[in-house]
């Protein structure tokens, strides 16, 4: 099936191209080269489709509003204490820009890029990279990253890559905000994670590097619940889960069910955690996709990764990457 591809705007003198991938499911995605952001995910239900992410119809939005929707978060994803970091003699600091932390590789990460997108028909997919050069928001290096999507039936996979000419820390992250229901919040679907542990976190929402088990706690996501608490009462959800080791690859580490039982995702990953966030944060000013209105939970994150803050913490699992060791990372989701 041939991939429509269109213009989707312009930023920083640079066209940003949308690719539409269609499978023989009746599955559509559409993906933007800003980011390589997952921009619109349409699935059919009884009586015809429904979107399941969160996003926005103008590249504007994307640009002035959006909390990384559907996109790819890097170098670095998630917190680096102190934004700033020692490595083979040399003490990198990060521009700031959550208090004094970096988040998500900073102001201008990957996700605030515009990636080269070409289409792949023989697979349904698309492949878009970008080159990061050294001293790009602090990191040292010279990057070149792929990052590929394909669409076969009704699961959207992602592989992930980057080689450098010089060792430097590298952690994407796929940014989804899903929301398989027709409700403004995500509170009442069900979820499950394959984790008997959470990396602690202090005050600054950056790992202790403590590492925790979750029996007993709301972040015990072994038996699927709602995201509310035995009152009824919202629970927030924005921590880092550790998947259990041994797991069989193709097992999903995460599992969540609409309200209305329509829908069901399930979501591979070879990567050693998952941070699981409920839009605590999300308050978005300007409508959505379809003029819809995203407030505080309207939306949850699955975001397979290392863990957050490994470069201060070496017992967490490596993501220092070098020409000797690139970097890849896979993972498979599937709403059906």
């Amino acid at each position: 099936m041939a991939i429509a591809v269109s213009t989707f705007g312009t930023q920083d003198d640079k066209r940003v191209d949308q690719f539409c991938l269609v499978s023989d499911t009746g599955v559509s995605v559409d993906l933007i080269g800003y980011g390589v952001a997952v921009r619109d995910w349409r699935v059919p239900v009884a009586g015809g489709e429904r979107t399941v992410v969160l996003g926005f119809d103008t590249l504007d939005a994307y640009v002035e509003h959006s909390p990384h929707f559907g996109a790819l978060a890097g170098r670095v994803a998630n917190r680096i204490k102190g934004a700033a970091f020692d490595l083979n003699g040399m003490t990198y600091r990060l521009p700031a820009n959550a208090g004094d932390l970096q988040l998500h590789g900073g102001a201008e990460g990957l996700g605030r890029q515009v990636w080269t997108g070409q289409a792949d028909e023989a697979n349904n997919a698309v492949r878009f990279t970008h080159f990061s050069p050294d001293g790009a928001m602090g990191y040292p290096g010279n990057v070149n990253f792929s990052a590929t999507y394909s669409l076969k039936g009704n699961v959207l996979r992602l592989e992930l890559a980057a080689t450098t000419d010089t060792a430097t820390p590298i952690s994407l992250v796929q940014h989804q905000y899903f929301n398989l229901g027709t409700t403004d919040t995500v509170l009442d679907h069900t979820i499950a994670v394959n984790s008997s542990a959470y990396t602690e976190l202090g005050a600054d929402l950056a790992p202790t590097g403590a590492i925790l088990p979750s029996r007993g706690t709301i972040y015990d996501l072994r038996r699927a619940r709602t995201m509310r608490d035995a009152a009824g009462q919202p629970v927030d959800y924005d921590m880092g889960l550790v998947l259990d080791t041994g797991r069989k690859l193709t097992d999903p580490i995460a599992t969540v069910v609409g309200p209305d039982q329509a829908l069901t995702l399930k979501l591979w990953s070879d990567r050693p955690g998952v941070q699981v966030y409920n839009g605590v944060w999300t308050d978005i000013p300007v409508p959505g996709l379809g003029g819809r209105s995203y407030k505080k939970h309207a939306g949850f994150c699955l975001e397979d990764q290392a863990f957050a803050d490994a470069v201060h913490n070496p017992h967490f699992p490596h993501v220092i990457y070098s020409p000797e060791r690139p970097y890849s990372h896979w993972c498979e989701i599937e709403i059906a």
